[in-house]
């Protein structure tokens, strides 16, 4: 008998009796903690191959899941004092092989624990310890007592599924797409007996909508997608409307065809049931999803079934690089330029560029599509990295919008909108089009503001203005979410002259729906389609009848919109003078983005871009040379003043409640730094120096060489986790930083 303690924690356990053979295994743990701990396993659970299994291990008091980084070693003295590991849960690795390798090398290129890197890769259900679900396809239909009870149900949804279902029996994958929402009426319909789920042989169907003809740009890209069985990058160039989405089916059909895997990323929520139907229609074959508005089952069925090569094409947002592909034959990524593919908390990683490593991991091509590539990706393809792939044209009988830009200095503005706006919006619902009126700033009004003093709603735990919502009567932080009831009076002066300033997409809405009250007016930012496939019902309501969209960025990504024949931009100039060296290329993307949707079928288009600033020279060169114009005079500027892609960063942020604390931590972690070829530029305040209370600073390490900034993050994080400054601060690395805020 002895007592035997976990090293490193301090924390004794129970007195029991030793096993007779036991091994040391190293245990990856969902915690911020720069290695692995070790632990005792007995022999014969460690028989078979461990590594990437996950494991029940004790963690001080309680219990936590994780994942065996290491075969199990030959235990001695020390191994004895080791705390067990409570239970293997997996027979076999989930985590092995390719995807293994590839998620060792984020954790070394990111520099960040690996155990949190593992936990990122699973499902929610998994991580917290979940057997694998099962994957077999299931079916619904009418039970006997249903049929019998149909004639009498009363109306509503739970009938009209009942009626589809009397019809024979529907797989689930299709009820997913066709039907949101059903799930729902059939657990009803189940209770009452009348409903039933039976087991079905995945669907193998042959396509219900023909290819179309691909014209000869089309076609070229996606000979020369196919024509790779290996690791290639291809960046597929084209303008909105081009038929990027049709090169994607054909280059899917090749691969299924061959009997490999498809991984397609998409950059928003809203993009997958549109993307999903078309797919499957096109394909023949279930397409399975995979994003953070599926339930947490669902999203691990969905991986399991990639794990077991049985999910054939996988269609998902920024989670989904990390599936498992056995099979893998083609990865897409679609709108690969937009920042929706960086995570911007915990492991901080971008799905693109780990879709690309993984693709080369794996032997297989990967293409990168968009009408707006980033710089890197434009920089790579004229350095000879990436085949560039160009679609000039619009397919079809579609032509390019007209885009004007209307200077409304010193005009009228109502909403935010002025007079011409007004009246283009009344000409296109008159001809029986439908307008989309984009402003990227959803709320009411950015500022609740008093007319008398001057005193503004502040938030009180951020350095920011308090965004008005619900037409003045409540306040929410976009930062940090605290939110409270709009004051009755001014607090600084009691004056009741509190007036919310400039203008939100709810305010837009209110006023377009008084002054076309005949029409549909319909808001689409994050607050209206928080319901699942929320956007997508929001579309489907508007139908092609005319009407009038609101919208934010949601709304500027990949949606065809056949009778949308006018785009209205209101509030472009905040992006116009922004300190981030990537708000223009950010603001290029999205102009050329959201214009791209106006006359995409055979209805011509026209865009109206609003601002007091028309002779900005971004503007002038969007409007009379297009975006590689600009792209090209941009990676001058870039280049010319040492930014990426022609320099490599890393951010090093940190936080407390005192900013004494944190000024301390990163001059100690400068110190650090030693190498010439690496400029450390700080410590500097955050461009937002206070978010949810916490006082924020930064540094920034910059290299030419990503090689020689990679080798000094190594031996320089490792020291960060054992200095003690550390203990009194929230820091965090992100090397390629998106943003440096």
């Amino acid at each position: 008998m002895r007592c035997v303690v976990q090293a490193g924690t301090g924390s004794p356990c129970q007195n029991l009796p030793m096993p007779d053979a036991v091994r040391r295994v190293a245990v990856a743990l969902p915690r911020p903690l720069p290695t692995p701990f070790d632990y005792r396993i007995d022999a014969d659970a460690a028989a078979s191959p461990l590594r990437g299994c996950r494991l029940r291990v004790p963690l001080g008091s309680g219990e936590i899941i994780g994942i065996a980084v290491d075969e199990a070693q030959d235990a001695n003295d020390e191994a004895l004092a080791l705390k067990p590991v409570l239970e293997r849960i997996d027979e076999t690795p989930l985590l092995h092989g390719e995807l293994w390798s590839s998620l060792a090398w984020l954790a070394r290129y990111l520099h960040a624990p690996i155990g949190e890197v593992l936990a990122t890769a699973l499902p929610a259900t998994l991580r917290q310890g979940a057997p694998l679900p099962e994957t077999q396809a299931h079916g619904w239909r009418l039970s006997e007592a249903g049929q019998t009870a149909l004639p009498g149900l009363r109306a509503g949804a739970p009938r009209r599924l009942a009626e589809l279902l009397a019809q024979g029996v529907h797989d689930e994958d299709g009820l997913d797409t066709r039907h949101p929402g059903w799930r729902t009426h059939a657990r009803s319909l189940t209770r009452r007996g009348l409903a039933e789920r039976i087991a079905v042989d995945a669907a193998v169907a042959t396509p219900t909508v023909p290819p179309p003809m691909l014209n000869d740009e089309q076609r070229a890209a996606a000979d020369a997608i196919t024509a790779h069985e290996s690791f290639a990058v291809a960046l597929l160039d084209g303008v909105t409307g081009s038929g990027k989405t049709e090169v994607y089916l054909d280059a899917i059909a090749r691969t299924l065809a061959r009997g490999r895997q498809a991984l397609v990323l998409v950059p928003e929520i809203g993009l997958t049931p549109q993307m999903l139907e078309r797919f499957r229609t096109r394909l023949g074959v279930p397409i399975h999803a995979l994003h953070s508005g599926l339930a947490e089952g669902e999203r691990a069925r969905t991986w399991t079934a990639a794990l077991r090569a049985q999910a054939r094409v996988i269609v998902g947002t920024r989670s989904a690089a990390f599936v498992p592909l056995p099979d893998a034959g083609l990865i897409i990524v679609d709108e690969e330029h937009d920042g929706s593919y960086k995570q911007f908390d915990g492991i901080r990683y971008h799905a693109r560029d780990f879709a690309i490593v993984r693709a080369k991991a794996l032997g297989v091509p990967i293409v990168l599509g968009s009408a707006t590539p980033s710089l890197e990706s434009l920089h790579n393809a004229q350095a000879g990295r990436y085949t560039h792939l160009r679609l000039h044209h619009r397919a079809g009988a579609a032509r390019p919008p007209q885009v004007r830009v209307i200077d409304v200095r010193k005009r009228p503005l109502q909403a935010g909108l002025g007079p011409e706006a007004i009246s283009a919006i009344e000409s296109a619902l008159a001809a029986g089009g439908q307008v989309l009126v984009f402003r990227n700033r959803r709320g009411y009004a950015p500022v609740l503001l008093c007319h008398d003093c001057g005193w503004s709603a502040q938030c009180r735990r951020c350095d920011s203005p308090m965004t008005v919502h619900g037409a003045g009567r409540r306040l929410i932080c976009h930062h940090c979410g605290a939110q409270q009831p709009a004051p009755p009076a001014c607090p600084q002066c009691a004056s009741l002259a509190l007036q919310p300033q400039g203008n939100g997409t709810e305010r837009i809405e209110e006023f377009l729906s008084q002054r076309f009250a005949d029409v549909p007016v319909l808001r689409i930012d994050r607050g209206s389609t928080q319901a699942r496939d929320g956007l997508q019902k929001h579309l489907d309501a508007l139908g092609a009848q005319p009407g009038i969209l609101i919208g934010t960025q949601m709304l500027a990504k990949g949606h065809d919109l056949a009778n949308l024949t006018l785009v209205v931009v209101v509030g472009i100039d905040e992006g116009l003078f922004s300190a981030d060296f990537r708000s223009g290329e950010k603001l290029a993307q999205l102009l050329v983005q959201v214009a791209g949707r106006a006359g995409r079928a055979d209805k011509a288009g026209a865009v109206l871009l609003q601002t007091h600033h028309p002779d900005h020279p971004l503007l002038q060169t969007l409007v009379t040379q297009g975006y590689h114009a600009f792209a090209d005079g941009e990676l001058g500027e870039r280049e010319a003043a040492g930014f990426p892609p022609f320099a490599h960063m890393a951010l090093l942020r940190a936080e407390a409640k005192h900013a004494d604390p944190v000024m301390h931590f990163l001059r100690a972690a400068k110190q650090g730094i030693a190498d010439v070829a690496i400029e450390v530029h700080g410590p500097l305040a955050a461009p937002m120096p206070r978010r949810a209370g916490y006082q924020r600073m930064q540094l920034i390490l910059s290299s030419p060489s990503r090689a020689a900034l990679q080798s000094v993050l190594d031996a320089w994080v490792a020291s960060l986790y054992t200095m003690p400054e550390a203990r009194r601060v929230r820091w965090s690395l992100d090397v390629d930083p998106a943003d440096l805020y």
